[in-house]
């Protein structure tokens, strides 16, 4: 996720279905795409520059939402070409995994404090 871009990439965990989609980063532009999927949904992004705002919203709508740090993140090996679709879909596939690690989202006060 970036200030002006989404690339958003699902894997259907049953059918093995792929779905990616380039948004903007507008929450509910996000969170209809999302609801658009076959459940159940589970969202995760890399936390970064954007901040904690999308955590929030998908809270508030009832969706299961989980923020990783990027450090924490396996990378694949030999893997030099960085691009945000192949993130998105790296991030689907180590979520189906269970192979990501939660970081808690700080509240709107704690993220504003220096």
């Amino acid at each position: 996720m970036h200030a002006l871009s989404v690339v958003a990439c699902a894997i259907n965990s049953q059918a093995g279905e792929k779905f990616k989609q380039r948004l903007c980063p507008d929450h509910d532009e996000i969170l209809g795409w999302s609801r658009s999927l076959p459940g159940p949904v589970k969202l995760v992004y890399e936390a970064g520059s954007t901040r904690f705002g999308l955590c929030r919203s998908v809270n508030r709508a009832g969706m299961e939402y989980m923020a990783v740090a990027p450090s924490k993140l396996q990378r694949p090996a030999g893997s030099r070409a960085k691009t945000d679709a192949r993130d998105a879909l790296h991030l689907a596939r180590l979520l189906r995994l269970d192979e990501v690690v939660e970081i808690a989202a700080p509240s709107v006060e704690q993220e504003v404090c220096p």
